[in-house]
Parts: structure tokens; sequence; C-alpha cells
């Protein structure tokens, strides 16, 4: 690692980053690349449209969040692997709410425009801004001959996930969501946490009820005992790591937590990120057993530590968070090296907690009671003897843009500025299939009409 003194840097303008740019921000920008940033990844190109798709989602990671991984993991002269990725996008992450009263989005609405292509409001799994049900990523995968994989550190029917693979207008409802996966979407590969929405109430598996931890945690389907019902149709079932490592498919359902893999609370209140298995390890196994088919696999991935300890601007767990997530990245990159008819991509849905980095001082903006917590801090810079703060403005999503990295064939079009829902387009595009009839002509169907300006004309 270079070694940088204080008179090399000054160290104030080297740490304060924001949200909306920072050092990996200015690495992706070939207007602002030097030697030292340059990308350590070249294209990977292959023959033809991509075999596999394999589709990172940090829940809620903006740019700052990205940053703080990298200052964290590598230090700030390196990048991480999902920062080296040669494509480079910055994607709109609006939702659409009929009645104007709401634009920011939430993971549900975000994640349908990924996986259907449709804008829709907070809340809509797989449907438009209608209620209309739409096709998903996974039925065009799955009519093509495809495995599908959904992998998750939250419930794995939690709304991420649930879009790619689901159609419903309440995202509350998990167990319709379970039973759709096994029952209608056929997904191959399920793991993540959410054993509670697959059994009865009174009907404790593998992880009690109410536990210390969190008493309100209990077993909770109405829709019957899913577990046993996706034995029925052929899943291999696990719930611990010995059990995940022994799977061999070709269906695998492994659920690892009550509800999602960790407790997301404030620092010091409860607050628990110590995984049955990790995302690493659920990755590992899940492209394992989707490669397994000749015809190629769509793999979802989703860290949601990223997201929930945001909410809760505990900053300790949202660089853990981002541990994991990268070394999962890092699995996917080295499949694909070695299977270069690949797709690899990695994006947010949404940034949460309108997080900026800063330098130590005396000066704490936040301390004011309007956010959960006071900025966090210190961490060592890796490789360094500097430090940084990282600093919240809420508890809750923001409505800026994220930013997206790729690398594999179709990814070029996944390259510069868009709305969330051209990934579905040219995701389809990069399979070699055919876009559905029910794509919309126009991005936002259903907006409401233009409220007079409050701004002085």
């Amino acid at each position: 690692m270079t070694s940088v003194s204080k008179s090399a840097v000054n160290r104030r303008s080297l740490i304060k980053m924001s949200a909306a740019g920072g050092l990996a921000a200015a690495a992706a920008s070939p207007r602002f690349m030097s030697d030292a940033f340059a990308r350590q990844a070249t294209p990977v190109v292959a023959n033809g449209p991509a075999k596999n798709i394999i589709f990172y989602l940090g829940d809620g990671m903006g740019q700052a969040h990205r940053d703080a991984g990298q200052l964290t993991q590598v230090g700030p002269y390196t990048t991480l692997a999902m920062d080296s990725l040669p494509i480079v996008g910055m994607v709109g992450t609006n939702s659409v709410t009929p009645d104007g009263a709401v634009l920011v989005t939430d993971s549900a609405a975000a994640a349908t425009a990924f996986a259907t292509g449709h804008k829709s409001f907070n809340g809509a799994i797989g449907v438009d801004a209608d209620g209309n049900t739409v096709t998903n990523l996974v039925e065009l995968a799955k009519a093509a001959g495809k495995s599908v994989g959904l992998v998750t550190t939250s419930q794995v029917t939690d709304a991420s996930p649930a879009a790619f693979a689901a159609h419903v207008e309440d995202r509350d409802e998990q167990s319709e969501i379970a039973r759709q996966y096994i029952e209608e979407a056929e997904v191959d590969v399920i793991l993540g946490g959410g054993e509670d929405r697959w059994l009865p109430e009174g009907s404790a598996g593998a992880f009690p009820d109410n536990p210390a931890e969190d008493p309100e945690e209990q077993s909770s389907s109405d829709k019957g005992d899913l577990i046993a019902r996706a034995k029925e149709l052929g899943y291999e079932y696990v719930s611990d790591a010995a059990g995940l490592e022994a799977a061999t498919g070709p269906k695998l359902l492994g659920l690892f937590a009550n509800e999602e893999m960790f407790q997301q609370r404030p620092e010091g209140e409860g607050d628990i990120y110590d995984p049955v298995v990790t995302l690493n390890q659920m990755v590992t196994k899940a492209i394992e057993i989707l490669s397994q088919n000749p015809n190629g696999f769509l793999l979802f991935v989703e860290e949601e530590a990223t997201d929930e300890f945001s909410h809760s601007n505990n900053a300790t767990y949202v660089i853990k968070g981002m541990q994991y997530l990268e070394e999962a990245v890092q699995t996917g990159l080295d499949f694909a090296e070695s299977n270069p008819d690949t797709l690899v991509l990695v994006t947010a849905d949404h940034e949460c907690g309108g997080l900026t980095l800063e330098s130590p001082d005396d000066e704490d903006e936040s301390g004011d009671g309007a956010t959960i917590s006071a900025e966090d801090g210190p961490f060592p810079v890796a490789g360094t003897g500097y430090t940084f703060f990282m600093d919240w403005t809420t508890s809750g999503h923001t409505g800026v843009r994220v930013p997206l990295t790729a690398t594999g064939p179709g990814s070029e079009k996944l390259a510069g500025y868009y709305e969330n829902t051209h990934i579905f387009t040219a995701l389809v595009e990069a399979f070699g299939l055919e876009l559905p009839a029910d794509l919309p002509t126009e991005i936002t169907p259903g907006v409401p009409e233009p409220a007079a300006s409050p701004v002085a004309q």
C-alpha cells in the first residue's frame, strides 16, 4: 500500500466526501481518472448474448456507502472489486404515486422497476402503477430454460427479491410471495432469512419463536406450512452452515433466521450482525447449483444490512454489510473470469440515511436530535494513519441517484445516466431475449399533473 504524507495530500480534501460524490465517483469518470485511480478490471467480452446474469444489490447503498467500504477495506488508492468494473451508470430511483404524495422510492417499487421495466407505487411487487400483473425477469429466464436464484440477508420474501419472482400489490404479503416462489415461479435456489413467513403460527422451526434478541419474532404464515410444501415440490431444505455446505440441489430452500439475518438497531441497543451463514457462503452455493444448468442462470443477490442499519444510523454495521457484499461480489467476478459469458452488475435500489463522510473535527452537525445518532466514528482508513467520520441527515430513504457498475456481455447497455426501468431492458437484451409485450412505451405512466411551483418565477 502506498503511503501518503499529510504534506502530500490535504487531509480534509481527501476524506470529506458527500453522498453525491467522493473518491469512487471520481474514479468512475474518465474525465477525472488518473493512474492512481484507474480501474483495475477490463471488460469481459464474449461473443453473443450473456448466458448468465448475476445481479448484486446493496440495498440503500449510495455513493458514500461505497466510499466508506473502500476506505475501510482497501484504503483511498485501491478500488473495491465492485468499483473496479469498467462500465459505470447513474440510476434514477423515483417511484410513481398517482396521487403525487410520494416521489422517493421504497425497495418494492425500485425492485419492480429492475425486474419488470415498470415504474410503480411504493409497496408494489411485480405489478404496475394500476395494479396489473406484469412480466418479470424470472419468468423470462425460466421460459428460456435457465435456472434462477434469489439470495438475500433479509427475509427471502422481502421486497427486493420478491419483485423478481412474485406479483402482489402489498409487499407485506410475504407468505403469499413464498407460495408463489415455489408453486408458480419455481425459483430453483432460495437462500436467506424469514423462516417465520414459511411456518404457521405456533409452529416454530429451526429458529425459536419470541427469542430474547427480538421477542416479536414468531411464525406467521397464513398459507400453511410452506417448508413442508417446498419439500413436497422437490426442494432440499437447509437451515444451518453444515446443511448449506452439503446441499446439492438442483432445487434448494435455505432459511437461516426468523426474519432478517441480523438485528437492526442503533449502536449499543441490541444491534447484532452475526449470521448463521454469510452472504458469500450463500452466493457460492447458489452459483455451484445454478451453473449446473447448461442453459445458464439468473441470480439475484441482496445485502440488506446496508439499508436496515442505515435506517438505524448504525455506521459500524453498515461497514460490515459493505464488507459482506464485497466478498460476495468477488465470488461472482471469479466465476465470470472463468465463464466470460456472464454479466455481473452491482447497484442499489435507493440511498438510505443521507450519508456523508467527513474529517475528524470538533463539530457534529447531526448532534441536534434530528437523526437517530450523532455522527459515527472515527473509523480507520485502511493502510494509512487517517480516520474519518460517517454522518447522517435522515433515518429514511433519499431521492438521489445511485451508482451502478458492470462487466460482461451486454454491460455496455448499462453505461450512462438513466432510470431504473432501463436496467430491465438492458438485462433482457443481454440475455438475447425479446422484450415482453407489456413493457410500457413511456417511463412513468400515471404521473400526476404538475402542481403550481412554489418557486418565484
